[in-house]
């Protein structure tokens, strides 16, 4: 595309950059250690527990244990690059230790789900083929039961108050041994991630060359991640994210975020670090800028965050829908918010207008909408800072093309609805071992997102709904996320999910799940003010009050387990 037909860079600041023509770094290794040289002893990660307990990693330790890391997997526990390593951890100080080792080792990161079941855990390390794995001691009884289907040879476990005070860490464990009840005796063969530090320390001293020689075998088109993900097409895969697409889409997103202190922003990490917009963005990009990033290992309940709220000045934060709109209702919250916040940043799924009225009204500060998916590492477009519009995901990152097209792949007139499809240098190098399901999402190199989106006068985006989730009445197309948007704005509903559902009159009808906020909210009330808001054959046919919505690990309402409901219902 030529500049006339990228409208939306009018947007960006006098100092931001239309187009990034490559990384400043080689390889993900050679940034984290040249980013930690720049801020050394600053704060780098503190791990916050809900006690208030905390313990905090500099720049310079996370860097030199990372070091240390990566020495043991390649030299004592024998990995050659390119082997695969699993990291199955919450938030906490282990996570930067094991991930920036790995990329230093010029190993594959695969991001997995601590609360995964056994089963799904097999099916993953079956597709990956990790050679080792980090993994907290809650989890280590389902990885007994996962290694007798996938045996892994290296197996390092860490604990949740890890490289915490000892005096904290002890506590926290015996809470967890005897009062939580939640570690239970570990059964198969591994090393404690102290321990494999140590041993890495030992190795590193006899190394003829340094650990330059892991990067210097690395090509930055090489896969530096393994990220899981539903992707565009349904069954769960690995995109293969390389070292260039990471650095690039991390330096692409923080191109769009103006005015921020390097050395002295405070960033709140409450999004799950498996999680790929807090990997890239949270991790990743807040580290280039020398900033202090909060992990908090569990954000439930909410109360989990009071604590890093109260001890450390926030700058910057980032969530999904669900999470800013729980910490609206919050008392604590609604009494004492954030003073030091610049912004919070949305994505994961659709902002709700409301959501972010009344996070504005509590904090005085906006939420930034942005767009992207797993395989475009992830973030496509961003709100630029201070030219926010509700209801829309802002606009293209620098280098990043963007466009509607019809079920053709043509061009859809500006202001209609079309399917959005991306290229830039983000857009992952496929699918692991999945090179059907690779062509059927990335096409003469445009990324299929699957979203149906429009693109107004301006240059500026929103998503209408999914593909798959757009549910027909009549002929008529119905976005979900039009109708939950509306309903959400009733001061009576505290969470709502809208599916179709089959119906013999119309095709499909329009169903809406309710969490109530005010107990005395009936059908009727809903149904009457969705009438007042919308066409009639947007008007839910049937609403159904529940007390909690189905929901992923990181809060996004699952619409796909609810129509799985009405399907077993309907067959039923």
């Amino acid at each position: 595309m030529q500049d006339q037909e990228r409208p939306w860079t009018a947007f960006y600041g006098p100092s931001v950059r239309k187009t990034i023509d490559a990384p400043q770094y080689r390889t993900i290794g050679d940034f984290i250690s040249a980013t930690a040289d720049v801020y050394g002893d600053l704060p780098a990660f503190t791990a916050c527990l809900p006690n208030g307990m905390n313990g905090t990693l500099t720049y310079r330790q996370a860097d030199e244990m990372s070091d240390a890391m990566a020495v043991y997997l390649r030299e004592v526990a024998g990995l050659n690059a390119g082997d695969r390593v699993a990291i199955q951890l919450p938030n906490g100080l282990s996570y930067p230790i094991a991930a920036m080792g790995i990329f230093k080792a010029g190993c594959v990161l695969v991001n997995i789900n601590p609360l995964y079941t056994a089963e799904e855990m097999v099916k993953q390390f079956k597709d990956a083929e990790p050679k080792a794995i980090f993994i907290v001691d809650m989890f280590a009884d389902k990885l007994a039961e996962a290694v007798k289907e996938f045996a892994i040879p290296t197996v390092i476990v860490t604990r949740v108050a890890e490289y915490l005070p000892a005096m904290p860490k002890a506590i926290v464990g015996l809470v967890q041994k005897y009062w939580d009840k939640t570690i239970h005796p570990i059964t198969i063969p591994h090393i404690r991630l102290p321990d494999a530090v140590d041993a890495g320390r030992m190795s590193k001293k006899t190394l003829d060359k340094g650990l330059e020689a892991y990067r210097s075998m690395i090509d930055p088109d090489d896969v530096a991640c393994l990220q899981y993900t539903g992707g565009t097409t349904g069954v769960s895969k690995g995109a293969m994210l390389t070292h260039t697409n990471i650095l690039m889409n991390m330096e692409q997103t923080m191109e769009l975020i103006p005015n921020l202190d390097k050395g002295k922003e405070v960033a709140l990490t409450a999004l799950p670090l498996y999680h790929i917009f807090a990997f890239t963005v949270n991790f990743l990009g807040f580290y280039s800028i020398g900033a202090h990033n909060i992990l908090i290992p569990n954000p439930r309940p909410l109360s989990n965050l009071k604590r890093a709220f109260e001890n450390y000045k926030i700058t910057w934060m980032s969530g999904v829908n669900t999470l800013f709109n729980g910490l609206n209702g919050e008392v604590w919250f609604q009494d004492t918010p954030p003073k030091h916040l610049k912004f919070a940043s949305a994505g994961g799924m659709a902002l709700q207008s409301v959501v972010a009225e009344r996070w504005e009204a509590v904090t005085g500060k906006s939420v930034l909408e942005g767009y992207g998916l797993t395989e475009s590492s992830p973030v496509l477009t961003f709100n630029p800072f201070g030219k926010t519009r509700l209801n829309s995901i802002g606009v293209p990152l620098p280098s990043t093309d963007l466009k509607c097209v019809d079920e053709d792949g043509k061009d859809v007139p500006q202001g209609e609805p079309g399917e959005l499809i991306a290229k830039g240098p983000q857009i992952m190098k496929g699918y692991w071992n999945k090179p059907e399901e690779t062509a059927k999402t990335i096409q003469n190199g445009w990324l299929l997102t699957g979203d149906i989106g429009v693109m107004d006068e301006d240059g500026y985006f929103r998503v209408v709904d999914r593909k798959k989730d757009m549910i027909l009445v009549s002929g008529f197309n119905v976005y979900p996320n039009e109708i939950e948007d509306v309903i959400a704005a009733h001061p009576g509903v505290e969470e709502v999910a809208v599916i179709g559902v089959p119906d013999g009159a119309s095709g499909e009808a329009v169903k809406a799940f309710i969490v109530k906020r005010d107990e005395t909210l009936n059908k009727d009330a809903v149904r009457a003010y969705c009438k007042e808001h919308l066409t009639a054959y947007k008007v839910p046919k049937t609403v159904e009050f529940r007390e909690e919505l189905p929901k992923s690990n990181v809060g996004k309402i699952l619409r796909k387990d609810l129509r799985a409901e009405e399907l077993s219902k309907a067959e039923g």
